[in-house]
């Protein structure tokens, strides 16, 4: 499959001195049919811009250019591919920004000028649960973006969508499917990547949600932090570091405080993040 006149990119990998550093997670997504689905995962694109994290030697850049998008903010911090993501911008003039920074540390939103994005990626693996916590956690709500597909591994995808009572639920759970609406779309097997990883990887979309159910984030995350860092033990004890009665925090959601965090809906955990907020403004001034 050819999707533009541009070199292959086993052939860019070579020229440039491309190796992919495990220091860095790389890991390079070579089959253009696959790329080219993960950007049609995100359409429309012609109405976007689209924010790429780690674009390495420009298979997804390539993808969503040749998809139509309006225009592509890739930030790459490998300096060894820049000239490769440099030849991309000069074959599709005036649609690609290449921006040698790190992406944990890169806001956005000065070159979007005011226009929302997307934001659509083969994340590094040893950023991406941090980059996505970052996303989720953007003040004020709803966000600078209207959609993210992102590849993860497979376990952390999991972790992503899972509901209560599934194995995978946990904090990252509940954060990102009380912001978002999350899907699981397709899997990419090891043998797609060079070099190959040792697990599946997996795309997973997410949609923000106009309205999540109303709690301060900062609270929730107080919440499921002390409930999930004891998964195993019951809210009654799990609960206790937060200074505050747990079974008066699980009586504001209408659950016992014998049951354990796995089994607590996301709107249960939003309560008690909201009576832990009232409790914390009924106490007396000094």
């Amino acid at each position: 499959m050819s999707i533009d006149d541009l070199p292959p990119l086993r052939e860019v990998i070579a020229r440039h001195g491309l190796a992919a550093r495990k220091s860095l997670g790389q890991n390079f997504l070579l089959d253009l049919n696959l790329t080219a689905r993960i950007a049609r995962a995100a359409a429309p694109l012609d109405s976007h811009t689209i924010i790429e994290i780690g674009p390495g030697p420009g298979g997804l850049t390539r993808a969503l250019l040749a998809e139509g998008a309006a225009h592509v903010i890739a930030v790459e911090r490998d300096e060894r591919a820049l000239p490769a993501l440099n030849e991309i911008a000069a074959h599709y003039p005036g649609r690609l920004t290449v921006v040698h920074d790190d992406a944990l540390a890169f806001d956005p939103r000065p070159l979007l000028g005011g226009r929302r994005g997307k934001i659509v990626a083969n994340l590094p693996y040893n950023i991406a649960t941090p980059l996505l916590v970052n996303w989720l956690s953007v003040e004020p709500w709803p966000p600078w973006y209207d959609a993210m597909v992102l590849m993860f591994q497979r376990e952390v995808a999991e972790r992503i969508v899972a509901a209560e009572t599934e194995p995978a639920y946990g904090r990252l759970a509940v954060l990102a499917n009380w912001r978002t609406e999350t899907k699981l779309l397709f899997d990419i097997g090891p043998r797609a990547f060079v070099p190959p990883p040792k697990v599946t990887s997996s795309v997973v979309r997410l949609i923000p949600r106009a309205a999540p159910l109303s709690c301060e984030r900062r609270d929730l995350e107080r919440v499921t932090q002390a409930a999930f860092g004891q998964r195993r033990k019951m809210l009654r004890q799990s609960l206790k570091s937060l200074g505050i009665e747990p079974a008066q925090l699980a009586a504001a959601a209408g659950i016992e405080p014998t049951r354990r965090a796995e089994t607590v809906p996301i709107a249960g955990f939003v309560a008690m993040a909201r009576e832990l907020a009232n409790s914390r403004s009924e106490m007396p001034t000094a």
